[in-house]
């Protein structure tokens, strides 16, 4: 996405223009391993595929708090880096190595803000998909944004 939508342009029901759908991956092993570096957090079960096994896994999978910062790097690109206050996300399914996020979000209300401004509220979702697998939902999350009233005479 290259320009953040704007208050006037938004309704209940308002979807991410299609133009602005965003996939990213296939992921790999190696953007676990980057992501546990940036991120401080290294669980041998996000890079290391006997100790995954042992613990019951199929594989190494991604960490969740990558997933919900490619999410939230999309809320703030669709809404405006600015305009967030509020982003929260709930986990659904682990990540697992060559999976394609596909991101998504909707409009869910608009209401007048205390300033004058207006309040968006949009949900979120992130679906997986792989060769071979049938996408499924692996992240759900929430953002609202607050878009300053227009100045009289401006026009969206």
């Amino acid at each position: 996405m290259t320009k953040p939508e704007t208050a006037a342009r938004m309704a209940p029901g308002h979807p991410v223009p299609p133009a602005s759908v965003h996939r990213v991956g296939p992921l790999t092993r190696t953007d676990f391993v980057r992501y546990a570096g940036a991120g401080g957090d290294f669980n041998p079960i996000h890079h290391d595929e006997t100790f995954a096994r042992a613990a019951g896994y199929p594989a190494v999978f991604g960490h969740g708090l990558l997933t919900a910062g490619i999410l939230g790097g999309y809320a703030a690109s669709w809404l405006g880096r600015r305009n967030l206050r509020r982003f929260s996300v709930r986990y659904v399914d682990q990540v697992w190595p060559g999976d394609t996020l596909v991101l998504s979000g909707e409009v869910l209300g608009c209401q007048s803000a205390p300033d004058g401004g207006t309040e968006v509220e949009v949900g979120l979702l992130v679906h997986s998909e792989a060769e071979g697998r049938q996408p499924r939902l692996v992240l759900r999350g929430g953002a609202t944004a607050v878009y300053a009233s227009a100045p009289a005479g401006a026009r969206p």
